[in-house]
């Protein structure tokens, strides 16, 4: 794994109480799964940090909220996190490398768009009084705390 992914900080839990599911949300994907407050809150605050963002999509863990961007395809997705039953929520950048590959000819730097990115929703959380508890993960911290990964 490259030291560069190491740094990539693009998952993030916090707890709330400012996003409460709505009603009959969880219609909209799976039972116990919400978080459209929240990439609402998204949506809105990245447009005003510049960032152009589609209607956010239901998935069945969560929501998904488009970032355009020409270059790759970019994400955000968002829900509540089982860590904090109460009031947590985790959301997540994708991609999550700092390269990822095109058409098998060439590779496309990420890194720069996604830290971008990532500073402009901590910014967003942390103006927020009603968010604590924040804490960021880089994919590998998140999906195996504890362990060191030596291949990417």
């Amino acid at each position: 794994m490259c030291s560069l992914q190491k740094l990539m900080k693009t998952h993030v839990e916090f707890r709330t109480d400012a996003f409460p599911p709505y009603d009959g949300e969880e219609d909209e994907i799976n039972p116990g799964r919400y978080g459209k407050r929240v990439a609402e809150f998204l949506v809105s605050g990245l447009k005003q940090k510049g960032f152009e963002l589609l209607d956010p999509f239901a998935e069945d863990w969560g929501w998904v909220v488009p970032v355009k961007n020409d270059a790759f395809s970019l994400w955000i997705g968002c829900g509540n996190y089982d860590e904090y039953p109460d009031d947590g929520f985790l959301c997540f950048i994708e991609p999550h490398q700092p390269r990822i590959r095109r058409w098998l000819l060439w590779t496309v730097d990420t890194s720069a768009r996604i830290a971008a990115l990532q500073e402009a929703i901590d910014q967003l959380l942390s103006a927020n009084t009603a968010v604590r508890d924040k804490k960021w993960w880089t994919y590998d911290e998140f999906n195996w705390p504890g362990q060191q990964r030596t291949n990417g």
